[in-house]
């Protein structure tokens, strides 16, 4: 770590960097920064900055205000977007409280912990996402909605089209930033469009997330387009999610490979997937946090409704895909309910909170869902006993706040927090007409 930092002044002193903005997420995943100046990095790295922190959401109350971020060495980037001029760079940071303990509100250290007792059973955690969103003409919403930037569907080729320079340019600024794209196109809704991040481990991962959307965000302004996350922006189109890769290695051994298991997918991973599928309702709300969520859980354009999993089933809310037959080190499975607008980092603590407890305790995995779950009648998918997820924001509050998994993986700062940030936005929701969610949903994400 003192080689890191060390690399860091130097970089900023050589580069000429002028602000470093040291970047923090709160509770419900909204990026957080405060920039400084070269000559207190050193002092931030040693001592931590001083924020106050009853002015973020969730983080403290107002007779407990003052909280310290310190900066990741590990995360040093410059930004590209902010020119060669008075070059800006950017490191995310870890919070603490003034006697130096982790800050127990601090989505990052929420992670940071639960990867921890997963390194206690000798497990380290990828994950790799596909992050969908939309461009739109502009953030506007008139009578006929969000006006997105092109007609144009899966996987089409928009000749000159904005989508297709704005991809060439996203990625090209995520790669300078080091972080590793595997591939982009464009999906099935009109503007909407696909990245895919390379496998990382969990935390980088979440990092890499955040810092997705800000570029997202600031390519999309550079071209005079607007880009959204929000889950379902039209009513009559596919909304947006963040289908992730998930797999465990014991050292550089994926513990998901089994050759002669079904599937190549071994015990380790049967019971992962299993954990996940019976917890999945209890951590819905936190993967899919919006009122809007739901719009995209259940309207239909294979969005996944029902806790089932399935081999190349994408009507299942858990896909086992097997690209690479044979090759161990790609095995993994698929979560496909996770909005591209979740806190990453509380989402995947969660994920993998499930599935440890699904390994610990030898949960038995379902049987397959091998049908099209869509097309089976209630009745039918009553009779194979696939479980629907929860169908609004306050059913999956009611699940939430009745789960001892969630509770004791988030802390009780950043449980409580969530259900009552969430339940007065469902109240707000209420309270309103629908196009109050809308209006004031894409503006935020």
């Amino acid at each position: 770590m003192d080689k890191q930092r060390d690399f860091v002044l130097r970089t900023i002193e050589e580069r000429g960097v002028k602000f470093i903005r040291l970047w923090f997420t709160d509770v419900v995943g909204t990026l957080k920064m405060v920039a400084v100046a070269p000559a207190e990095i050193e002092g931030a790295f040693a001592e931590g900055l001083g924020i106050d922190g009853s002015s973020i959401e969730g983080f403290t109350r107002a007779f407990e205000a003052d909280v310290l971020a310190h900066p990741d060495p590990t995360t040093f980037q410059i930004l590209p977007w902010r020119g060669e001029v008075d070059p800006t760079a950017r490191m995310f940071c870890d919070i603490t409280t003034p006697d130096g303990q982790p800050a127990a509100v601090d989505p990052r250290h929420v992670l940071k912990r639960q990867l921890e007792k997963a390194a206690d059973l000798g497990f380290t955690f990828y994950t790799h996402p596909e992050v969908e969103f939309y461009l739109l003409k502009s953030s506007a919403y008139g009578p006929n909605g969000p006006e997105p930037v092109d007609s144009a569907g899966y996987f089409d080729n928009v000749p000159g089209g904005t989508a297709h320079d704005f991809r060439r340019r996203a990625v090209r600024m995520l790669e300078d930033l080091g972080i590793s794209v595997e591939f982009s196109h464009h999906e099935a809704g009109p503007g909407q469009n696909e990245i895919d991040l390379r496998y990382a481990d969990a935390l980088t991962t979440a990092d890499n997330i955040m810092t997705f959307r800000t570029v997202v965000k600031e390519v999309a302004i550079e071209q005079g387009v607007y880009a959204t996350f929000m889950p379902k922006p039209m009513a009559s189109h596919p909304g947006s999610g963040m289908h992730t890769h998930l797999s465990l290695f014991e050292g550089d051994t994926n513990a998901f490979f089994d050759a002669g298991g079904k599937y190549q997918l071994s015990a380790v991973g049967r019971s992962f997937v299993a954990g996940v599928l019976k917890h999945a309702p209890e951590f819905t709300a936190i993967t899919n946090q919006f009122v809007n969520s739901y719009k995209r859980l259940w309207g239909g354009h294979e969005a996944p409704s029902y806790v089932t999993w399935g081999h190349n089933n994408r009507s299942a809310l858990v896909r086992v895909p097997l690209y690479k037959p044979s090759k161990g080190q790609s095995a993994r499975v698929e979560y496909r309910g996770i909005d591209s607008a979740a806190n990453p980092y509380l989402a995947f603590s969660l994920l993998l909170a499930a599935g440890l407890k699904g390994i610990e305790n030898n949960y038995e995995l379902p049987a397959e869902a091998e049908d099209t779950v869509w097309e089976l009648s209630e009745g039918e998918r009553r009779a194979l006993g696939y479980e629907p997820l929860p169908a609004s924001l306050d059913q999956a509050l009611v699940q939430m706040e009745n789960s001892e998994l969630v509770a004791e993986t988030l802390g009780e700062r950043v449980f409580n927090y969530f259900l009552l940030n969430k339940k007065r936005e469902w109240e707000a929701y209420r309270a309103q007409v629908t196009p109050y969610e809308l209006a004031s949903n894409l503006e935020l994400l």
